[in-house]
């Protein structure tokens, strides 16, 4: 019979934290540390992590970019889920994060997987060439500029390899047509699924895991 989506109620998520989060001591102590750095206390959940470990076992991924590593928590996921000569190229905008990212990516001991970028990244990505293509791109940075995002990194990605991006629940906004809560962010956001949806060259899905991912497969 037909079937819709069952909602995650608080005691649903608690399971789903206690039996399916890839968080462990060292993660849980980042975060307080990162807040007490002065970092905004945001990053993806256990649960994500768990997600993206398994993603990115299941697909073979070797080479990774994430845009928007605040401080390193999904860097950290990412290249923990990677084989000893992978890497995951991570894109922040302040240099100051940069500099916890590496401190806090060697004391996880995958310091060697996780090569971080300082600055703008629509400007490093306009002239950047790697030497492979990408596996995987996680898109977790300024809402406004995921739609540009998608455009700098879809070349630079394999055929078979992955574009998502996360918050595209918007916050729960993102199939309204009128709303005030960051209008500016949702509004982007409702662009960027569409631009991922009408890419010819895209097959997509969602998966409504916190805000939601939305995801890309390079044909």
């Amino acid at each position: 019979m037909a079937m819709t989506n069952t909602p995650v109620t608080p005691e649903i998520d608690e399971y789903l934290s206690n039996n399916f989060s890839a968080e462990d001591d060292f993660l849980v102590q980042l975060k307080k540390d990162a807040i007490e750095a002065g970092f905004p206390d945001i990053s993806i959940g256990g649960v994500q992590s768990a997600f993206l470990q398994v993603f990115l076992k299941a697909m073979n991924a070797k080479y990774v970019m994430e845009i928007g590593s605040l401080f390193g928590y999904s860097a950290i996921i990412i290249a923990r889920a990677l084989p000893d000569d992978g890497k995951v190229v991570c894109f922040e905008l302040q240099e100051k994060y940069c500099d916890f990212i590496r401190m806090k990516a060697e004391e996880a001991g995958v310091g060697h997987k996780v090569e971080v970028y300082s600055g703008n990244a629509k400007r490093v990505l306009k002239d950047y060439k790697p030497e492979f293509e990408f596996d995987f791109v996680f898109i977790d940075a300024d809402k406004p500029s995921y739609s540009s995002y998608l455009e700098l990194t879809y070349p630079l990605i394999r055929k078979g390899g992955i574009i998502a991006g996360d918050n595209c629940l918007a916050w729960g906004y993102v199939a309204k047509s009128e709303f005030t809560f960051e209008p500016i962010n949702v509004a982007a956001i409702q662009k960027f699924n569409q631009a991922v949806i009408e890419h010819p060259s895209l097959q997509h899905c969602f998966v409504p895991i916190g805000d939601g991912m939305t995801i890309g497969l390079k044909l």
